[in-house]
């Protein structure tokens, strides 16, 4: 009981709020949090919030701040292949750590500082590799969600138990259901609703890599030729 009231005693302030509503996000997610729950975790009442965050909009950005903060500073001395892959398998493993943030990022109407300087150290690693400003910008349309570390699928998996095994017979779509029967992922390792294991994604990142690769060795330009 000390160490509450200890803890409770502490002075308010923004560092503090966003540890908590970090925490608070990784036990009940981010559908529950709200800036009354926060303020009970937090031992005040819900207008101290208002101090440090002017609204729940702005507490979720700033949010999404901490959790960029936490991926790794670029490799120093690497070749632009590698450097590029261990930012984003460490963006990943930030995110994993938060599943909630990747969907919060996706519901944002643009980047926070913290991901603008992200997105500007990735971009630095390709032009210093040599690739010209016109391949890296397709690059990056090309990796899309993945470049933060997780997967915009094209479905969401549907919340709840699985579905009860098709009746017997020919199905309509035997080639969906032959991939969806030999298929299996391990679900520690995805971020968010789909299929978003780790091994998908190293998969998925390591051919668009090798591609980009190939076409900057070519010269690939996107200009008419």
């Amino acid at each position: 009981m000390a160490n509450t009231q200890q803890v409770r005693r502490a002075p308010l302030n923004r560092e503090r709020v966003l540890h908590a509503a970090v925490a608070l996000a990784d036990g009940i997610g981010i559908e529950a949090l709200s800036m009354r729950k926060l303020a009970q975790e937090l031992g005040v009442v819900p207008m101290a919030l208002y101090k440090h965050v002017a609204n729940k909009d702005e507490l979720l950005d700033a949010m999404v701040e901490a959790v960029v903060g936490e991926i790794e500073a670029p490799a120093s001395g690497a070749d632009w292949k590698s450097a590029v892959r261990h930012r984003i398998l460490s963006a990943r493993a930030a995110l994993l750590g938060h599943p909630w943030a990747a969907e919060v990022i996706r519901s944002r109407t643009g980047p926070t500082p913290a991901v603008l300087a992200y997105l500007d150290s990735v971009i630095g690693m390709f032009r210093a590799g040599g690739l010209s400003v016109d391949l890296t910008h397709h690059v990056m349309h090309a990796l899309g969600s993945r470049v933060l570390g997780f997967t915009q699928e094209l479905f969401d998996a549907p919340a709840g138990p699985a579905p009860a095994p098709a009746p017997a017979g020919p199905s309509p779509y035997p080639h969906v259901m032959e991939l969806a029967a030999a298929v299996a992922h391990d679900d520690g390792s995805v971020i968010g609703p789909g299929c978003d294991d780790q091994f998908e994604f190293e998969f998925a990142l390591d051919l668009l890599l090798d591609g980009f690769d190939r076409l900057h060795r070519q010269g690939w330009t996107s200009a008419v030729r």
